[in-house]
């Protein structure tokens, strides 16, 4: 007999998917009610750190919010519903998320607030952060009186 090594949530995971099996049937795939916020891509060029975040259903710039803040990046903001549907019971399938949102990442290098700009266009929103430079001299002139 093989030993298994002892997984402490392999009930709760049992019990999640039981869950899912129970709830398929009326609500569809109901997992990505669990995701951890809007999906962010981060990568870095020579001269900046841009983050690509999913985000659609925004439709003014005043309902998104970005702020960086000690080595990361944290992006929240609101979708509201455009259509609304006076009878819920006509609904067969939800599976697009309103409502608030948030989510931060940690950014690979120091970036400068200050320099940073965002572009949201078709559901996407950009945010390129210049990087800090650290090491640059400057040379301070010294005033006699």
């Amino acid at each position: 007999m093989a030993l298994v090594p002892y997984n402490p949530f392999n009930s709760m995971d049992i019990m999640r998917r039981e869950i899912e099996r129970v709830f398929a049937p009326f609500y569809g795939d109901i997992r990505h009610d669990f995701d951890i916020g809007p999906r962010v891509d981060v990568f870095e060029t020579e001269n900046e750190v841009v983050a690509l975040c999913e985000i659609p259903g925004v439709e003014k710039k005043e309902d998104i919010h970005i702020d960086i803040q000690d080595n990361a990046l944290s992006i929240s903001g609101a979708i509201s519903r455009t259509n609304e549907v006076k009878d819920e019971n006509s609904y067969h399938r939800i599976e697009r998320s309103y409502g608030r949102f948030q989510r931060s990442v940690s950014l690979p290098a120091r970036v400068s607030p200050e320099k940073s700009r965002a572009n949201y266009r078709n559901g996407v929103l950009e945010v390129r952060m210049a990087k800090e430079i650290h090491g640059r001299h400057r040379e301070i002139d010294v005033e006699f009186h």
